[in-house]
């Protein structure tokens, strides 16, 4: 059975999924066969395997780190949380319903069997696993029952680092009070702490960390900086609109894309490749006057359609976009904005909303249908003679009326346009570097501009490499391969 480590977190967000990223880089650079593994994950970001299989979108990139597939053992549980429904669950890749966080527990003793079976399989044919906690360990109300954290430690027999986040204050109080909160067992075998995301001079902590070792007799095995320009996917959807939302309207840029900010927005690292484009200023609006100057209006997906969309049309959104539409802006929709678009969007089962059915904003000649099956694949499509990789997750099945504007290597119709209206199905469409210049090219055509040549694009596995460097540095990589029992 491979050896183990595990990262868990003072709070959400405070760099687990990266730090897992970095160190699943590092083991694999020195010749380890090694696999990320989060027992559970919350996330409304997922993927679509080979296999035509649903699993959180670190785990992807964990992978990636890694040098492997995404494999859905990586990520055995996924909840989706939906506005008023609970969460749908997903085990082993596939929906399982929805459900409440009431009911959820019922189901732990089940999942824990999953978990198990996934982890022990995964484990058989690696040397060492890499484990993300998730959230905070230290919830009082959540650790009978737990099976992500400590819980998935103890079945992995992993040491744990815990991590905290400075950027946000109070980190040495936070990690104080989570070893505090910990059982006697929990604290033997949490073997240290890693510091994240810190601003400035390393010295000026040394009396923090010097205290911290006092008190609970762990050290620190690393300071890591705050990175500002890693190109790596966030799963996060509060950290995701924090950072777009500090973009606004930009004169000293070409090309202003507003993206609508849903509340249930998904798949949002379908827009992360344009902030590799120098050309583009990309922002979040959430009032109507905000989109004023964008040249493109971007709808993302949703995993609450019905609902975000009249959320929209109660705070006039919907009116900003048929305007922006007849102005001639490109209004484009992906997965449930790309419903948005059509007439009518149908929830007979009630799978995302109490509401049977609502008006979309009628800017393509579509209907859309929620249904049980969930489509799950990864997809080969075209616009014009425009080669497209992609995924498909949803639930909606769309009756199209005109030509396909996006068909899938069967002739089925992915996407529809209706001049500079147009939404897909397929998420990752921007991934495809050509089709973005082409659709960023005509929007500069329609302004007046030169077109751009092709994009030069900064790969992931790239970025993985420079983080994984930055953080070997800051880390004390003897005394966690000596936690790890890795003999030099």
């Amino acid at each position: 059975m491979a050896k183990s480590i595990m990262i868990q977190g003072t709070a959400s967000n405070a760099g687990k999924s990266i730090l897992v990223t970095a160190l699943c880089r590092i083991y694999r650079n020195r010749g380890f066969s090694v696999a990320p593994f989060k027992a559970q994950n919350m996330a409304l970001n997922s993927y679509v395997t080979a296999g035509g299989l649903e699993m959180g979108r670190a785990q992807v990139t964990q992978s990636l780190a890694c040098g492997k597939e995404p494999d859905i053992r990586m990520n055995p549980v996924l909840l989706k949380p939906s506005s008023g429904m609970g969460s749908q669950l997903i085990v082993l890749g596939k929906p399982d319903g929805s459900i409440d966080m009431i009911n959820y527990k019922t189901r732990k003793k089940e999942l824990r069997k999953v978990i198990a079976e996934s982890y022990t399989s995964l484990s058989s044919e690696n040397d060492l696993i890499i484990l993300e906690g998730a959230g905070s360990p230290a919830e009082v109300n959540l650790k009978k029952d737990d099976i992500v954290n400590m819980g998935a430690a103890r079945m992995a027999g992993a040491p744990v680092l815990l991590v905290g986040d400075i950027d946000r204050g109070g980190v040495f109080a936070s990690l104080l009070g989570t070893m505090n909160i910990f059982t006697p067992a929990e604290r033997k075998i949490t073997k240290g702490y890693i510091i994240n995301k810190f601003h400035g001079d390393v010295s000026l902590l040394e009396p923090a960390c010097a205290f911290l070792k006092k008190k609970t007799h762990k050290p620190v095995l690393g300071v890591i900086p705050y990175f500002r320009d890693l190109a790596l996917p966030d799963e996060d959807s509060v950290e995701f609109k924090k950072s777009v939302g500090k973009n606004k309207y930009n004169s000293h840029k070409p090309i202003n894309i507003a993206l609508i900010d849903l509340a249930h927005i998904s798949n949002f690292t379908d827009f992360d490749p344009f902030y590799q484009d120098d050309d583009v200023n990309f922002y979040s609006i959430d009032q109507p006057e905000q989109g004023e100057s964008a040249d493109i209006i971007i709808l993302p997906g949703s995993k609450n359609v019905i609902y975000d969309l009249e959320v929209l049309r109660s705070g006039g959104m919907d009116k900003l976009v048929k305007k922006k539409a007849g102005n001639g802006a490109m209004i484009i929709g992906i997965c449930g904005g790309y419903q948005m678009l059509g007439k009518e969007i149908a929830d007979p089962l009630g799978l995302e909303s109490t509401t049977p059915a609502v008006k979309g904003l009628g800017l393509l000649e579509m209907t859309t249908i929620l249904e049980k099956e969930k489509h799950l694949t990864q997809t080969t499509a075209w616009c014009d003679k425009e080669h497209l990789q992609g995924y498909e997750i949803h639930h909606g099945q769309s009756t199209t009326a005109g030509p396909g504007y996006i068909i899938n290597d069967k002739g089925e119709t992915l996407g529809m346009r209706n001049k500079a209206i147009w939404g897909t199905y397929l998420h990752g469409i921007f991934d495809n570097h050509g089709f973005r210049r082409k659709i960023l090219n005509e929007v500069r055509h329609a302004k007046g501009l030169p077109p751009l040549s092709p994009i030069v694009h900064v790969s992931p596995d790239h970025e993985i490499d420079r983080l994984a460097s930055l953080v070997q540095e800051r880390l004390d990589m003897t005394a966690i391969d000596r936690i790890i029992g890795i003999r030099a």
